[in-house]
């Protein structure tokens, strides 16, 4: 193997790793504001609270690297408004789904997500899926039941929320296909404010109501800033150096932080279930990113828009 190969296969690697762990820190900002929402949605109603957050959140990335859009090619700019609607409107059937649901049954049903991203890039990208990675799908998918779940019906807002899982799937395979690592910036600032414009169509009926208590705006803030604006940055350039369902399988660690942060920070009792689902969910993680690789797992090759991307899965 020439020097030249060498070096183009360790940085592919590198920033392979460095992605994977972006996400996970991705997941970890994600996880942390369930223990902060406790009770802020119950003063603010939760698409208003989302249409004020993505705001921010677009104009905090639009201040950052105001010609990032302007840099943007009119199909990368197209990408990013389809890559917004599917979010937001994923945004919006989950919390029409979650008013009649429970919030564990939620949590359990959208993380379905993980199931959806390879079936969609196997349909939408021609994707090969090895057995391996559908190994880490079944023991990503067990620890979310285990860690959400106390029983389960199916209705009306289970159905919401499992659309909305499946809209969060394309919008991981998309995001994959379409990242490129150098649009991260422009591409991220497209899809917040169509996300806003999603979530602020939702809110206009009943009027735009914001926070009143200076807590709910310190929840508010971080949620646009670190959970929001930042979290998608690092979601967009990761994703273009990970195939899909490698980003999906580390993204079900979100329940695993949020049951960490409720108990480190929400004096919740460390039970059985959290160290069972968060064992399964840790497993799912060493099989697409430690575990010994099959060579039916190493390439994917995805056609978008005339752009070929290979990577591992």
């Amino acid at each position: 193997m020439s020097s030249t190969t060498s070096t183009g296969a360790s940085r592919r690697t590198s920033s392979a790793t460095l992605s994977a762990l972006g996400l996970l820190a991705v997941t970890a900002a994600w996880g942390s504001t369930f223990f902060l929402l406790k009770g802020v949605v119950d003063r603010v109603p939760v698409t208003d609270f989302l249409a004020v957050r993505f705001a921010l959140a677009t104009v905090a990335v639009a201040l950052i690297a105001p010609r990032a859009v302007a840099a943007l090619t009119p199909a990368e700019r197209r990408h990013g408004v389809v890559l917004g609607l599917v979010y937001g409107g994923a945004q919006i059937l989950q919390t029409v789904g979650l008013q009649t649901t429970s919030a564990s049954v939620s949590g359990f049903v959208t993380g379905m997500y993980v199931v959806f991203t390879p079936l969609l890039a196997a349909l939408l990208l021609r994707a090969r899926i090895g057995r391996t990675v559908w190994s880490a799908v079944a023991l990503a998918t067990a620890g979310l039941a285990v860690l959400s779940l106390q029983g389960l019906s199916i209705g009306g807002g289970e159905a919401l929320t499992l659309a909305s899982a499946l809209l969060y799937g394309a919008h991981i395979v998309g995001l994959g296909a379409w990242s490129s690592g150098r649009n991260a910036l422009g591409l991220t600032v497209v899809q917040l404010a169509t996300i806003t414009v999603v979530c602020g169509a939702g809110a206009v009926p009943g009027g735009l109501t914001v926070p009143d208590q200076a807590g709910d705006w310190g929840a508010l803030i971080y949620m646009a800033l670190v959970a929001g604006a930042l979290a998608l940055v690092v979601q967009t350039w990761a994703q273009a150096h990970l195939p899909a369902t490698r980003a999906a399988i580390i993204m079900t660690m979100e329940p695993v932080f949020a049951g960490l942060f409720a108990v480190l920070l929400g004096g919740e009792r460390l039970g059985p279930r959290v160290v069972l689902g968060g064992a399964l969910v840790l497993g799912a993680m060493y099989l697409v990113e430690l575990g010994p690789r099959r060579p039916d797992d190493q390439d994917v090759a995805a056609e978008v828009g005339g752009v070929t991307h290979v990577g591992p899965v």
